[in-house]
């Protein structure tokens, strides 16, 4: 009887833990998704305990391995590490996001950052940027790539603007221990304060036409020095 309850156990865990894997039948595979660095989640942290403990009473040493690698990925994605064994190779990313409908070249600044110069503004958008990273992600960790695009028909300072972002995080946010290069000339802040300036100043002429017409006879009236 004892026997009996300890090979059910190790049944139930065997299978609690294939649970957690879960593979998914080929007829009904998801469709790719961007990856994202994330908190860790409690559920998923526990389901991978169980598959390790599950996994070693039956001598799978190698689902163990299996779970073990996937709970230090979760953490270091948890701390917006990049994988270290897996940096993205420049020319092959290079070529990959060359290919992208939209796309006219691409450049890297440096091992982190990439260049893209778009044919248009309606290329020059954040769903372009989560489009170049899902074609990096078959050559390795996207966290170590931060996209930088740029309009390369662009007929103003506002739409020669660059927009960037890291692969797997919200705009304005880096990975650990590393910091977004800013590519724009023009910082967006100051652009955005000097547009409010023309706003504002716009503004206050349409409500005041009259007294700019008399400033303006004054200065004509100024006799000449």
């Amino acid at each position: 009887m004892k026997m009996r309850h300890i090979a059910g156990s190790v049944c139930l865990l065997a299978v609690l833990g294939a649970c957690t894997r879960s593979p998914t039948p080929a007829s009904e595979a998801q469709p790719p998704h961007l990856q994202q660095a994330k908190p860790l989640d409690p559920a998923t942290t526990a389901g991978r305990m169980v598959a390790i403990r599950g996994a070693a009473m039956m001598g799978d040493q190698e689902a163990v391995r299996g779970q073990m690698n996937a709970m230090t990925d979760d953490m270091r994605r948890h701390m917006r590490i990049p994988d270290p064994a897996r940096k993205i190779p420049p020319e092959p990313a290079r070529e990959a996001v060359k290919a992208v409908v939209g796309v006219t070249t691409a450049a890297w600044v440096d091992q982190e950052n990439l260049l893209v110069m778009v044919d248009g503004a309606q290329y020059r958008t954040n769903g372009m940027i989560d489009q170049l990273c899902m074609r990096l992600e078959p050559l390795g960790d996207t966290l170590w790539v931060n996209v930088h695009l740029q309009n390369r028909r662009a007929r103003s300072g506002e739409e020669l603007e660059i927009i960037s972002r890291n692969c797997q995080l919200p705009s304005g946010e880096s990975a650990f221990m590393r910091q977004q290069r800013q590519l724009n000339v023009v910082p967006p802040n100051v652009r955005a304060a000097h547009q409010a300036d023309q706003t504002r100043a716009q503004a206050g002429r349409a409500r005041n036409p009259t007294e700019d017409r008399g400033n303006s006879e004054a200065l004509r009236n100024i006799p000449e020095m």
